[in-house]
């Protein structure tokens, strides 16, 4: 009866894994975030990823019933209204943001050139519902050749260097 119930106990967080805010699903993820900071080391940044929808041109094309877009901009309620109404398409600009934040700020898979931040060797996101239920994302971004918050740290405490120097006038300025 035992060995039934710890298969049944398996079972059931195997399922929970694939399920959106279960316990098991958030373990899961914390590991995968484990996984990446041993790999890849600590992380660089920390950035909360929020598109306003409904002030964007395509959220509220994505939400239209016409297909021709015309840039004359719905009035404020008009387009919260719309928004409000059509949750795919919020879902889908938000990813078209997200993958458009990805590529072309992050620079991520484009070994040809930088990102914003560097050249970025790995990005781990996490995508909640704010209070009138349009999506954000929570991502931790690994820059590649960035300094370790320990090295980070000496250079600063270190009156002598160049980094510190420079990084007192970049705060002063």
């Amino acid at each position: 009866a035992e060995r039934d119930c710890f298969r049944l106990l398996t079972d059931g967080d195997y399922v929970a894994t694939h399920v959106d805010g279960a316990v098991t699903n958030r373990r899961r993820m914390r590991n995968e975030i484990w996984s990446m900071t041993s790999y890849l080391g600590a992380p660089s940044w920390f950035i909360t990823f929020a598109p306003a929808d409904i002030n964007h041109p395509i959220a509220l094309y994505y939400a239209g019933d016409n297909y021709t877009y015309y840039p004359d901009i719905a009035e404020h309620s008009d387009r919260v209204r719309m928004i409000a109404e059509n949750p795919v398409a919020g879902a889908r600009f938000f990813k078209f943001m997200v993958d458009m934040f990805v590529k072309h700020v992050l620079g991520y898979g484009d070994k040809s050139r930088k990102g914003l931040y560097g050249n970025t060797s790995g990005y781990y996101g996490t995508v909640e519902q704010q209070g009138r239920l349009t999506l954000h994302m929570h991502m931790l971004v690994w820059i590649r050749h960035s300094l370790n918050p320990l090295e980070l740290r000496e250079r600063i405490m270190s009156n002598q260097s160049e980094f510190h120097t420079r990084m007192v006038q970049y705060l002063e300025s």
